[in-house]
């Protein structure tokens, strides 16, 4: 009999960015005070589950989104660099819709459905997909947490829900402190659930967050 497990991809909270940098792996962007009501808030939408696998990005505001479901169910947090954050060439900047208008960006906008501006989106689903797969394994009949970031998380629904993994940035449903849960019977996905237990409908903050 196959055993039914469940892995969530938990979004981290609000960053404080005042200068609004695409700040993609860069450290020292922790949580916002937004953020950390965000990360207690998903801590408590998921008080009644049975979770007894606890993973995160090693990124500083990922694990200072786990802490409070840390504190919860008394789990480690167990770093996994497959979660982290995707590459950018405009990590570090202030990107917005003027920057595409510069030609010395458009080398790196020659291919969206790579995308040629960072790491491949196959390469993201990859990796993503084998993080839930561990966390799977390691919560087997039970359920596992998995902090990452928007577009990870986002990559990795879109393969596993088999529809192209280029897409609008701007559609992602990925919402901050968003839970992306994946229900498994035995090793297969059965079932893909979203929500946002902060209420916060849209993706939120600069892209790649």
């Amino acid at each position: 009999m196959s055993e039914r497990t469940v892995v969530h991809l938990l979004r981290h909270g609000e960053v404080a960015n005042p200068d609004r940098i695409l700040y993609g792996r860069l450290p020292g962007f922790h949580l916002s005070e937004n953020g950390q009501l965000m990360a207690k808030h998903a801590a408590q939408a998921v008080a009644g589950r049975d979770i007894v696998t606890l993973m995160s990005s090693p990124l500083v505001r990922a694990v200072e989104t786990a802490t409070p479901v840390s504190e919860q169910f008394g789990l480690d947090i167990q770093i996994d660099d497959r979660l982290i954050e995707a590459t950018n060439v405009f990590e570090g900047r202030a990107f917005h819709v003027r920057s595409l208008r510069r030609p010395g960006n458009w080398r790196y906008l020659v291919n969206p459905f790579r995308p040629s501006w960072g790491e491949p989106y196959a390469d993201i689903a990859s990796r993503m997909l084998a993080a839930v797969a561990s966390a799977r394994d390691a919560a087997r009949g039970h359920e596992a947490i998995c902090v990452s970031h928007q577009l990870p998380i986002w990559t990795a629904r879109r393969k596993v829900e088999r529809q192209h993994l280029w897409h609008d940035p701007r559609r992602r449903q990925c919402a901050l402190g968003s839970l992306t849960s994946f229900t498994f019977d035995g090793d297969v996905i059965v079932d893909v659930n979203y929500t946002e237990p902060s209420g916060h409908a849209g993706a939120g903050q600069v892209a790649g967050a």
